[in-house]
């Protein structure tokens, strides 16, 4: 008989696709009446302030030791949050201006597959030009 995923595990449970996540946090803002206060600036400023939060975590973690540092349930969980306040600001800012983030960002990895070609690039830190 084969063991059944815990459903507190955060990395086999089903979790919302992106159009779904969208509409959950468009709901929220609705039941609230926040879309006037939600123009893309002030979206990109949050979204700003969220990533410095996030910046702040890992901020004197060493690099070779950050994986190790979130592995303890409660940073993870803090780290989560963090995480989490970035995402749902950049949703929102993508859904306010009318991007469907899935298709966009399938095409930029489709782009990034086309410029950085894996036998090329493979183990090289990319330069800009």
């Amino acid at each position: 008989m084969t063991q059944q995923p815990s459903p507190t595990s955060p990395h086999e449970r089903p979790e919302p696709e992106i159009a779904e996540l969208t509409r959950l946090i468009r709901e929220f803002v609705d039941e609230r009446e926040w879309a006037p206060f939600q123009d893309p600036k002030s979206l990109a400023l949050a979204l700003v302030g969220e990533v410095g939060e996030l910046a702040e975590l890992l901020q004197w973690v060493p690099a070779d030791g950050a994986v190790e540092r979130f592995a303890d349930p409660a940073r993870r969980q803090r780290i989560g949050e963090e995480l989490s306040d970035v995402l749902v600001y950049l949703l929102r800012l993508a859904d306010v201006l009318g991007v469907d983030l899935g298709p966009a960002a399938r095409d930029k990895l489709a782009g990034s597959h086309r410029r950085f070609v894996a036998d090329e690039w493979r183990g090289r830190i990319p330069e800009k030009s």
